[in-house]
């Protein structure tokens, strides 16, 4: 015959009750003299055996989701979901950080109309609160602007992905950028000789190829000036002319044919015209643009990077393009 065993959540077959009690006790009040009993383990001392001592650049909490005003260009106020990562450093003395605190930090301000002065003050509370020397905040969205039909006089809501993010280094300087993704239409230059050849050479009927392409912009704020979300896409649209459309009839889609005939562009045209429009822009101190066309002729995509070539700036290190795709 087998030993009994002890169970300690469930009971047993048997009948035998389990040695620990599961219950959650709805009325019990967390007094202030209770909770100052609770373990804080910001008080616990590294233990070697399980940590080892060295600083971490960045420790935080990511994808909080919050629901924040933002300002339009027009004096506006919008409701927009975001979602958070706030992260700061940590010191290879501290065991970590109370990543409550964070979160606390974001709603003791949630009904303020977020600005970039806003997000400054946020890091200085939670630097304050976690006792750090660095903090970066992230805030993305997705932000609704209107667009007007090239010909029929349509409009539709066309959504931009956009993050603001401000870092205060451990100097003390506070640096603030501005994510935006912007997506285009690209006719091929090439694929478009080579149809109109076929057609002046043997009458043959020949569509250039063109596919749906994103460009994602990082942009660093020039201290003391603003650019808002309007001017960047406005800078976007003066640079690539393609932007996909939102409400189209047969004018407006025959007028966007006519339209990618006009501006067609390889992956590196567009990286350029992005680039001339942006270093022209005193508002912009430094920044980085990655653009991805979808190929339609090809089973891989084709890739540009280019940055503004600031001293100790921007690089052109972005990889990730398979985040482009759109």
């Amino acid at each position: 015959m087998k030993a009994k065993k002890t169970m300690y959540l469930h009971p047993t077959a048997g009948g035998a009750a389990p040695k620990i009690k599961r219950r959650y006790d709805a009325k019990f009040k967390a007094t202030p003299a209770y909770i100052a009993t609770l373990p804080d383990m910001m008080e616990a001392a590294n233990d070697s055996t399980e940590s080892v001592h060295v600083p971490i650049q960045q420790v935080g909490v990511s994808n909080f989701k919050l629901p924040l005003k933002f300002r339009t260009k027009e004096r506006k106020t919008l409701t927009l979901e975001a979602s958070i990562t706030g992260t700061v450093s940590l010191q290879a003395d501290l065991k970590g950080i109370n990543m409550s605190r964070i979160v606390r930090s974001f709603y003791d301000h949630k009904d303020e109309v977020f600005t970039g002065e806003w997000m400054g003050k946020i890091l200085a509370a939670y630097l304050r609160k976690v006792e750090s020397k660095a903090a970066r905040l992230k805030i993305g969205f997705s932000y609704p602007l209107v667009q007007r039909s090239l010909r029929s006089g349509l409009e539709g809501y066309q959504f931009y992905n956009v993050a603001f993010e401000g870092v205060m280094t451990e100097a003390g300087v506070y640096r603030r950028f501005i994510h935006f993704d912007f997506v285009y239409s690209s006719a091929c230059p090439c694929s478009a000789e080579l149809a109109e050849h076929a057609r002046d050479q043997r009458g043959a009927y020949a569509i250039p190829h063109s596919q749906r392409s994103k460009a994602r912009l990082i942009l660093e704020e020039t201290p003391g000036r603003k650019i808002w979300i309007e001017d960047v896409h406005a800078l976007c649209v003066a640079a690539l002319k393609t932007e996909t459309q939102v409400m189209v009839k047969r004018e407006d889609e025959q007028a966007f044919a006519e339209l990618n005939g006009a501006h067609v562009k390889f992956v590196e045209d567009a990286a350029r015209l992005l680039y001339r429009q942006f270093n022209a822009d005193a508002r912009i101190k430094d920044f980085q643009i990655a653009c991805s066309h979808l190929e339609s002729l090809h089973s891989h995509d084709a890739v540009s990077v280019i940055c503004k070539g600031v001293k100790g700036g921007f690089a052109a290190d972005f990889s990730d393009f398979r985040s482009l795709v759109c």
